[in-house]
């Protein structure tokens, strides 16, 4: 008997070590460095996350963008949770720190879509940026299905990418974008996982006809407010936001 509730402790435990390490509990420090576009005489902070642990694994390469952060710095790292459960699932994780101190401040006032136009541009030239530099330091990384995750601004960012560089990217994951319409097509594959308080500006998201037509994902995440979809965000939302990405991947 003492020896059967010793293997159910120990199996329990090996079960709940795996979802951990699902969910990001195998969190790890990230490498962290800045490179640098001379065409455009701009630096671009990043966080590299991978799982050291499986140098064997079929990496693949998911980009993450951040929500506006008013040039503060550090946005880069406020996605931990997502970035240490995409490592520990064979990805290579690159968190773009898209805000310098130097840069203009976001506008608040007139038409979204047309003010804050250049900064997501200037965003999505980033993720070209460093795409190009991976293929050069990290040849060996699959570059047919590259992910892009973006959280709000970051998410507006993530969705003009694909209108803007078409046929690089494999899936975009929007977290709550609200200002950038997302693409209308089967490829790349679309998921957008949505707040329960910030609604999205007209034409943002596509209509019940469009989900159907094109095979876009919309889910509204019924108990997570827009600014706790990331680190900021309780244990079961992280958890909530994960599962979804991980179902959203192996699509």
């Amino acid at each position: 008997m003492k020896k059967c509730l010793i293997f159910l402790f120990i199996l329990r435990f090996c079960i709940f070590s795996k979802s951990l390490a699902q969910q990001g509990g195998n969190s790890s420090k990230p490498d962290t460095f800045a490179l640098f576009d001379k065409a455009r005489n701009r630096k671009i902070p990043v966080a590299v996350y991978t799982d050291k642990s499986n140098a064997k694994a079929n990496k693949r390469l998911a980009i993450v963008s951040h929500g506006y952060g008013q040039n503060t710095g550090g946005a880069l790292l406020a996605y931990s949770a997502i970035s240490n459960m995409l490592a520990s699932n064979g990805f290579v994780v690159v968190s773009i720190q898209h805000e310098l101190p130097s840069d203009s401040l976001l506008p608040t006032a007139g038409i979204p879509q047309v003010v804050r136009m250049p900064f997501w541009d200037r965003g999505a030239d980033n993720i070209l940026f460093v795409i190009k530099e991976f293929k050069k330091s990290h040849p060996e990384l699959d570059y047919e299905h590259i992910t892009l995750i973006g959280h709000s601004n970051g998410g507006d960012m993530s969705a003009l990418f694909p209108q803007k560089y078409p046929g690089i990217v494999d899936k975009v994951i929007t977290l709550d974008n609200r200002r950038m319409a997302l693409p209308r097509t089967r490829h790349p594959k679309i998921y957008t996982l949505r707040s329960s308080d910030q609604p999205a500006d007209e034409g943002v998201l596509p209509n019940i006809e469009e989900q159907k037509k094109f095979e876009i994902t919309v889910i509204k995440l019924q108990n997570t407010i827009h600014n706790d979809m990331n680190d900021m965000g309780t244990p079961a939302q992280q958890k909530e936001i994960n599962d979804y990405i991980l179902t959203f991947i192996k699509q």
